[in-house]
C-alpha cells in the first residue's frame, strides 16, 4: 500500500518510492498546523536594545547577537510557525554579519518557516545572485522582495517550488502613502495593481507568490488581498506598531492563503533588562499566539 508521511523535521515528504521535498505551501501548512499558530517572530537584534545581562556576559557584538537570537528562538519556537530575521541588523555588524546570520539560521528548527527579510529588488544577474545568496547558500524558505523596479525583479526567485516570495504590496509604514496607496493603471491603489499582477503570474511561477500586507492598513487591505486570494501573507504591524488583531481578522475572513502575522519588538524585547528576560519573551510569544487564535483556527 502506498502512503505519504510527513517527517517531524517538517521539510520533506516521504513515500515508499522516494523522498519528495515539500512545496513551500505544504511546509507552511505543516508549520502552522504543528505549532497551532500563525505567529511569525521577527529577529531584529538591535545592539542598543539587548538585555544588560547579555552585554555584561559578552564583550563582542557578534557574540551578543548570536546569544540573544538563539535564546529568543529557544523560548519561542513552540509558539510560532515562522521566524523573520531582518538582514539590516546583521549587516550592521560589518564583515562578520553574514556569518552571524548563518549561525542564527542554523539554530531555527527545520519545521519552522524562515523568511529572510531582505527587501531586495533588482534585475538580471543581480537578482540571480541575490537568489543564489538566500536560496542556495543560506537555504531560507522565503524572502521579501520589492517590486518597484518591475516584476522582472522576481523572475530569478520563481523557479523553485520549495520556496516562497513575499512581495511588498501594502506596507504598514506611513510611506505607503507615497506610492503604494496612489492610484495606478486603473486601480485605486498601486497595491491593488501589484496584487492583481501577482495573481496572474502565480500560475507560471513554481515558487509561491505571496504578499506583504501591513496590519496597520487593515481597513484597506481587503481590497488588495481579494485580488490574490490564494496568496500567503506576511503581515507586520501587530504589537509595537499598533495594528488591531480584531480588524485584521475581519479583513482576512474570506482569504484562502495562509497568513503569518509578524511581531518583532513586542516579543523579543519584552524582557527589557530583567535577569529573567527570556521568561518574559516566552510569555509574550504565548500571549500573542493565543490572541491570534481567532485567525489561526481558520487554517489548522
Amino acid at each position: 500500500m502506498w502512503f505519504i508521511q510527513t517527517f517531524l523535521s517538517g521539510n520533506v515528504i516521504f513515500s515508499l518510492s522516494k523522498i519528495i521535498p515539500m512545496t513551500f505551501t505544504q511546509k507552511l501548512t505543516s508549520a502552522v498546523t504543528s505549532s497551532g499558530s500563525t505567529l511569525c517572530v521577527g529577529l531584529d537584534p538591535n545592539l542598543s536594545l539587548l538585555p544588560a545581562s547579555i552585554k555584561a556576559k559578552f564583550s563582542e557584538p557578534e557574540e551578543q547577537v548570536i546569544f540573544f537570537c538563539k535564546s529568543v528562538i529557544d523560548h519561542t519556537h513552540e509558539f510560532c510557525a515562522a521566524y523573520k530575521p531582518n538582514l539590516a541588523f546583521f549587516e550592521a555588524l560589518g564583515s562578520s554579519g553574514l556569518s552571524v546570520f548563518h549561525e542564527v539560521l542554523a539554530h531555527i528548527p527545520e519545521n519552522r518557516i524562515v523568511i529572510s527579510d531582505a527587501k531586495r529588488g533588482d534585475i538580471n544577474t543581480t537578482a540571480e545572485h541575490y537568489k543564489k545568496s538566500f536560496f542556495d547558500q543560506f537555504h531560507v524558505d522565503a524572502i521579501t522582495l520589492n517590486p518597484l523596479m518591475g516584476f522582472e525583479t522576481l523572475d530569478a526567485f520563481t523557479k523553485d517550488e520549495t520556496k516562497g516570495i513575499y512581495v511588498l504590496a501594502l506596507t504598514s509604514n506611513p510611506g505607503a502613502d507615497d506610492f503604494l496607496k496612489k492610484p495606478f493603471e486603473g486601480f485605486d491603489m498601486m497595491a491593488q495593481y501589484i496584487a492583481s499582477e501577482l495573481e496572474k503570474r502565480s500560475s507560471s511561477s513554481s515558487a509561491h507568490l505571496g504578499m506583504v500586507i501591513g496590519a496597520t492598513q487593515a481597513e484597506l487591505s481587503k481590497s488588495v488581498t481579494d485580488l490574490h486570494k490564494k496568496a500567503s501573507l506576511l503581515i507586520p504591524g501587530i504589537g509595537a506598531q499598533g495594528g488591531s488583531i480584531e480588524e485584521l481578522s475581519t479583513s482576512l475572513n474570506e482569504h484562502e492563503g495562509i497568513p503569518l502575522i509578524n511581531s518583532s519588538r513586542g516579543i523579543i524585547y519584552a524582557g527589557s533588562d530583567h535577569e529573567n528576560w527570556t521568561e518574559h519573551v516566552a510569555h509574550k510569544a504565548l500571549e500573542m499566539k493565543e490572541k491570534l487564535n481567532i485567525i489561526t483556527k481558520r487554517y489548522v
